[in-house]
């Protein structure tokens, strides 16, 4: 057995696989221009490699530092945030939001219908903490994500107000007025629906702690952790750290769509979204990732409590459920299929119904195809960064857990 197997309980040369998987499948070829994989097991790294090119157009090579837009990867961290006064004493999960936000206090739910002849009900109760953590709140992304087709008729009225517009950004507490007076997709708590809900947890943190969301994230959780990287903006002398983004087109060739010497992540956002908007690099991430490996602590640092950890990635499901049975609309950055959702992460309920290992882990990704998971059971964690559009072009995740579980050997 060699040094690292010894330490992590991985055949490194099992974990060889994912060199040729990916160098063979996507990086030849040119279905991504490159990518990075870390794999930490019990603390140490089993496997840390870069692929290809970070910018193609300049023939840049990928590197240990590269920066990418990390998009949903933005949800966990957000969640993380607000647990943290959870912690506080703050709010309790089943409290209304509307304790924070009184324009809140009277939601409508849509039940038929558009426009001037819209019907809408009162909510059946209040949206509570818990909702806006597990998407279960009744909101949707206002028909703002990729590969949607049929706008639903509140989706119009989401343009109409003009809610979270990059063009005229609001700030939080008019975000949250906003969206108090948009109708509810679905009662609260009766389904699950990707949605705004984790900007408003980063909405949240700011009306609660009283402090801008950016400048929180990075007392509360950047610095301490040492994500030195992690940020709403590429600082200018790390612009050239960062990663081009790209589309793969009908013609399943790739597009460049965000130039990093021209992005708009090179300037400050007037809208942090707590729930898309941070940009960062694989170690910065696996090291939130290891944090939450080790029950809310890393180096010293405590972000949360072990017992909150636990918490937050069980199952918050409606009934115990899995999102096949509650989810609506067909864009998640997950299957359904065995999967439930907690508090921030989508988790494997079962190993059978997925078809994949690892049951117990959480995780998510984010629109560019970036990837990540904790395991407690194996005591592990995986972080996988590319740039390409749109994140359900390729299945990296069942690929790669298929590679690195059957790589474990102890």
């Amino acid at each position: 057995m060699d040094a690292q197997s010894q330490w992590t309980g991985l055949d490194a040369g099992r974990l060889e696989r994912i060199t040729d998987h990916l160098e063979r499948n996507y990086i030849a070829n040119g279905k991504i221009t490159g990518c990075q994989v870390t794999v930490a097991r019990h603390g140490h790294i089993a496997y840390a490699r870069n692929f290809g090119l970070m910018d193609r157009e300049r023939g840049k090579p990928t590197a240990d530092d590269t920066i990418y837009r990390i998009y949903s990867m933005t949800k966990p961290i957000t969640s993380v945030a607000l647990m943290t006064l959870y912690e506080q004493g703050h709010f309790q999960l089943n409290d209304p939001v509307s304790r924070f936000v009184p324009s809140w206090k009277d939601h409508r739910v849509w039940t038929s219908g558009e426009g001037d002849v819209m019907q809408t009900e009162p909510a059946h109760r209040p949206i509570s903490f818990r909702d806006v953590l597990s998407h279960t709140a009744g909101l949707t992304y206002g028909g703002g994500l990729p590969g949607v087709g049929v706008q639903h008729p509140i989706d119009h009225i989401y343009r109409s107000l003009k809610i979270r517009s990059f063009d005229a950004p609001d700030s939080m507490q008019t975000f949250l007025d906003k969206l108090g007076q948009v109708p509810l997709r679905y009662q609260p708590g009766a389904a699950w629906m990707y949605s705004l809900a984790t900007d408003v947890c980063g909405a949240l943190v700011e009306v609660i702690s009283g402090k801008p969301l950016a400048q929180y994230l990075d007392e509360v959780i950047f610095r301490p952790l040492g994500m030195t990287d992690t940020a709403f903006q590429v600082a200018p002398d790390k612009a050239h750290r960062f990663a081009a983004n790209y589309q793969r087109g009908p013609d399943k060739q790739l597009k460049l769509i965000d130039d990093p010497e021209k992005s708009a992540f090179l300037r400050e956002p007037g809208f942090k979204s707590g729930g898309g908007g941070l940009t960062g690099t694989s170690a910065d991430y696996l090291r939130f990732c290891e944090m939450l490996r080790r029950g809310g602590e890393l180096d010293g640092q405590r972000i949360l409590g072990p017992r909150t950890i636990e918490l937050m990635h069980m199952n918050h499901l409606p009934g115990g459920k899995d999102l096949t049975q509650v989810a609506l609309g067909s864009f998640s950055e997950t299957a359904n299929e065995g999967v439930g959702f907690g508090l921030g992460f989508a988790s494997t309920l079962g190993q059978v119904e997925t078809g994949s290992l690892g049951a117990g882990d959480y995780y998510w990704g984010g629109a560019a195809s970036t990837i990540f998971w904790v395991d407690p059971k194996e005591d592990l964690s995986v972080v996988f960064m590319t740039q390409l559009m749109p994140s359900g072009t390729f299945n990296f995740r069942g690929q790669l857990k298929s590679i690195i579980y059957s790589s474990i050997i102890d």
